[in-house]
């Protein structure tokens, strides 16, 4: 292994005030998915999609729009 590759920058990261502001946002479609599971019914099928959706978005967002999903070739 090199010595460059240790001390080498990490060119996305993001501010503190930034990342508790993505947090924030992210645990809100989070617990809105958890919160929409209490108007679930057998006659009514939408909180569980709404669920579903939220909770897809709460995950997929960090991880695509903002993560580094894309760098596991790098080192």
């Amino acid at each position: 292994m090199s010595k460059n590759a240790t001390s080498a920058p990490i060119e996305k990261e993001n501010s503190l005030a930034s990342s508790i502001v993505l947090f924030l946002v992210m645990i809100v479609l989070f617990l809105g998915a958890i919160y929409s599971l209490s108007f679930l019914t057998l006659d009514n099928p939408w909180p569980m999609a709404v669920c579903l959706g939220l909770f897809a978005l709460a995950f997929w967002i960090p991880q695509t729009i903002f993560g580094r999903s894309d760098s596991a070739g790098e080192s």
